[in-house]
């Protein structure tokens, strides 16, 4: 039998002021070279002085980062305002990749709030050009990266499934986000319009 296959239980002792271990009984080389490695480690990360015992402060976020997003984010707004709803297509993904490349050291939850209105906003434009697939992707790109608080991508994910004839589908997801964002209008009557057009599609099945 190879010393894998055995297992030999020795009683350690805590030493209560110093912290060190060491073995109750006498035991082997082997066993008090490695307690004494593991006591050294413990000296050693204790008399670390007191500023290394924290980490580093953050990296602050890049001011003209977050700046560039905002005003690609502002553009694509402006070309859907004007009904230029390719040309704001384009400004909102430009604005999604720059978000999207933050170093990783930013906080997630800027990058979250940051591409959750992008995807929304460039759901919206792909709805004018009757997009639906591509709107329908963008709207659930915004919800999963913010569900709480964030009805009209929600909606309009739902209202794309309708266009395309996912009724059951689209209820499901409307139902969900009912369930996040509570007895929000549109969603409410997005679920009606979802139940009428489901019913109809029963009714003429008869």
């Amino acid at each position: 039998m190879s010393d894998l296959e055995t297992f030999t239980f020795l009683p350690l002792k805590l030493d209560p002021q110093s912290k060190a271990l060491s073995a109750q009984q006498p035991g082997s080389r082997v066993l008090e070279a490695e307690l004494a490695a593991l006591n050294a480690l413990h000296r050693s990360l204790h008399s670390l002085e007191a500023p290394h015992t924290v980490p580093p402060p953050p990296v602050p976020v890049n001011p003209k980062r977050s700046a560039n997003v905002t005003k690609l984010r502002e553009s694509g707004n402006t070309e859907y305002r004007k009904q230029r709803y390719a040309d704001a297509i384009k400004f909102y993904g430009l604005g999604l990749q720059m978000a999207l490349t933050r170093p990783m050291w930013e906080p997630s939850q800027l990058v979250r709030e940051e591409v959750h209105q992008l995807y929304s906003n460039r759901a919206q434009a792909h709805m004018q050009l009757l997009n639906w697939p591509e709107a329908a992707a963008d709207a659930e790109a915004s919800v999963e990266a913010k569900r709480q608080g964030n009805a009209k991508a929600w909606f309009r994910r739902g209202k794309c499934l309708v266009e395309m004839g996912r009724l059951e589908e689209a209820k499901e997801w409307v139902g969900k986000g009912l369930e996040v964002e509570g007895e929000e209008k549109e969603l409410m009557e997005l679920l009606k319009e979802v139940e009428t057009k489901i019913a109809q599609a029963k009714a003429s099945d008869l």
